[in-house]
């Protein structure tokens, strides 16, 4: 539970971190993504446990792809 934890929390900072590189709002990306801002506020804290393909959309928003490492 604990690792999967940890992997919710780096995909969140990842995020975050792109959407900030990016200088988008969270409203932005909400509205590019086709969701409420407080799902990406949740999202980014790790207070959501998103779908695959919430994920993917998100992602796309940023114009990037999830990408997943198996370590």
């Amino acid at each position: 539970m604990q690792e999967r934890n940890h992997a919710r929390q780096e995909i969140a900072a990842q995020l975050r971190q792109v959407r900030k590189e990016q200088g988008m709002t969270q409203e932005r990306l909400a509205e590019k993504v086709g969701t409420r801002k407080s799902n990406i506020s949740r999202l980014e804290s790790g207070r959501y446990n998103p779908s695959l393909d919430f994920l993917e959309k998100v992602a796309g928003g940023l114009g990037r792809e999830i990408e997943v490492k198996v370590t």
